[in-house]
């Protein structure tokens, strides 16, 4: 039985990884989170009765973290602990900061002590962005070769924590794992991201904005399906490699906002007009990347995966489940976040 670590495990990616990890393996799953805004214990409502589920609230910074690894005694850590979101990071830098790179420095610190003291199999496996490449023009894609280039502080403090990871690898000898994979998307997702956002914002009758045009490009890559891949990296991975992560779904972002409507317009169409009719317009994102695209195919060549979901299938799941799961996400947008811009500079 693997003794695996998860990081940020309450959050969105994260908790989509424990639910796989707890339905779909034998392992035994230590959750480590903070309970920032973003993480939420009723993401795990479905697997936190299972005996092979278990929680700790603590910061990654925080010296606890090198007890936490001595009772659990892990076989690997996966690390998705992270704050994540750009517009927050454009209002709140130095948090951004202190999580991504000096967070992910004590982890690999007590990691390592952890991995010399016990010796045998291990991985820290670090869950990152195709963000750290910076802006793609209206042709090519992101691979593994690709120059870093970050455009935001969310961004520079996730690459930043790559060169970490690499520099503990190389350094150290500590078996290391990176990916980083396109914009993720689906069920439990928090509601200051696109799709969540414009969901939503619909449902309530307030306005769907669109930065600037609407013509930036992302690919997405449906949360489930990156779950799977993560455990795909951590079991087949080489270690000291890094490997791409994406769903081959390109869309501009009114593409996206048009598509929700019209899925919403059939499952719950409104007294009069379509939801479309609420888009607006608004300022653009500081620094806003134009494109980004992530080339898979090192993962897809060398592990075997691919995605299970199309952008059309998994769209339509995802606004499936926010339609019926207000349970989740009515508490946040009550309490947490009410669907108010963030990251005006």
């Amino acid at each position: 039985m693997t003794r695996v670590i998860v990081t940020g495990g309450a959050g969105f990616i994260g908790s989509a990884l424990v639910r796989y990890l707890l339905r779909e393996t034998a392992c035994e799953v230590m959750v480590l989170d903070k309970l920032t805004y973003a993480g939420n214990l009723e993401s795990l409502r479905e697997v936190s009765g299972l005996p092979r589920y278990h929680f700790a609230q603590m910061d990654i910074g925080d010296a606890a973290v090198a007890g936490l690894f001595e009772e659990f005694q892990p076989d690997t850590i996966m690390h998705l602990a992270a704050e994540s979101h750009v517009d927050r990071s454009i209002d709140s830098p130095l948090e951004f900061v202190q999580t991504n790179v000096m967070g992910t420095a004590n982890l690999l610190n007590v990691a390592t002590a952890y991995w010399q003291r016990r010796g045998g199999d291990f991985r820290f496996q670090h869950i990152s962005t195709d963000e750290v490449y910076g802006s793609l023009g209206a042709e090519g894609y992101f691979t593994e070769r690709t120059p870093y280039d970050p455009r935001s502080p969310y961004s520079a403090s996730k690459a930043a924590s790559d060169h970490l990871v690499r520099a503990w690898g190389h350094t150290y000898g500590l078996p290391v794992l990176i990916s980083n994979c396109s914009n993720n998307y689906g069920p439990y997702h928090f509601p200051e991201k696109l799709i969540p956002l414009v969901i939503l914002n619909a449902l309530d009758g307030k306005p769907l904005p669109i930065y600037g045009k609407g013509d930036n490009v992302r690919d997405w890559l449906y949360v489930d399906d990156h779950a799977r891949a993560l455990w795909v990296i951590n079991q087949k991975g080489e270690k000291g490699e890094t490997y791409n992560v994406g769903g081959h779904n390109e869309r501009t972002n009114l593409e996206v906002v048009r598509d929700i409507c019209e899925i919403l317009d059939e499952l719950r169409p409104k007294n009069a007009g379509s939801y479309a009719d609420q888009i607006v317009f608004v300022k653009d994102r500081p620094g806003h990347d134009q494109r980004y695209a992530i080339d898979a195919e090192k993962l897809r060549r060398e592990l075997g995966w691919v995605p299970k979901e199309n952008f059309a299938t998994g769209l339509r799941k995802t606004v499936r489940w926010y339609l019926d799961n207000d349970w989740w996400w009515r508490p946040i947008r009550e309490g947490k976040y009410a669907g108010e811009r963030l990251g005006k500079g």
